[in-house]
């Protein structure tokens, strides 16, 4: 998966849990949980959402990586197709 198209997965995922969200305006390495004032029942929606339009199976100890659209797009690039 190249950078972009996982970057696209997680402004898809994010922009179902907050529809009303200027991802557009959102910097990539900001924080977007403190951003979009998500919760962790949001984040977690996000990333069950994400997992599933990625076919990536995150894990918990995952979770780190995708607090900002940057990250979670290098971590998914990065390790999508190796489980």
């Amino acid at each position: 998966m190249s950078p972009q198209q996982a970057r696209e997965l997680v402004e898809r995922a994010l922009a179902q849990v907050a529809p009303d969200a200027d991802l557009a305006a959102l910097p990539p390495d900001a924080d977007f949980r403190d951003l979009l004032e998500l919760d962790s029942l949001d984040f977690l929606s996000f990333v069950e959402t994400l997992s599933d339009i990625s076919a990536y199976r995150i894990e918990e100890d995952d979770y780190a990586a995708f607090s900002s659209v940057a990250g979670g797009a290098r971590f998914l690039a990065a390790h999508a197709g190796t489980r």
